[in-house]
């Protein structure tokens, strides 16, 4: 079997980081206005890829960060809070799965 990722350019959207959407398809994706995604590339939150028009492209993992982002906001927490929150979730996540790494290597002889 050919693995050279050329041979097949769909194999790209099974990458999380592949930037597929435009900022129309994402905001649908997503139940927000574009207005939204602009915002959250103003504040740096998200840095969509540009196409070489400058039109903003963004990934699937890129639109799971913007889900989060909502929820919080949703739940009234201001833009800068629910990055810091999200930042700190992200950040608790890696500790946890750093733990359970590390008791599965205790646990092995």
């Amino acid at each position: 079997m050919d693995t050279d990722p050329s041979a097949d350019p769909l194999r790209r959207l099974d990458d999380p980081d592949y930037p597929a959407l435009t900022m129309s398809q994402a905001a649908e994706l997503l139940g927000v206005q574009a207005a939204f995604l602009r915002s959250l590339d103003g504040s740096g939150v998200l840095q969509p890829h540009r196409s070489q028009g400058g039109h903003r492209r963004y990934s699937r993992q890129q639109l799971v960060l913007a889900a989060r982002v909502r929820v919080l906001l949703d739940d009234g927490h201001p833009l800068a809070s629910a990055e810091v929150i999200v930042g700190l979730q992200d950040e608790l996540a890696s500790a946890l799965a750093n733990v359970a790494r590390l008791e599965g290597r205790r646990e092995t002889p």
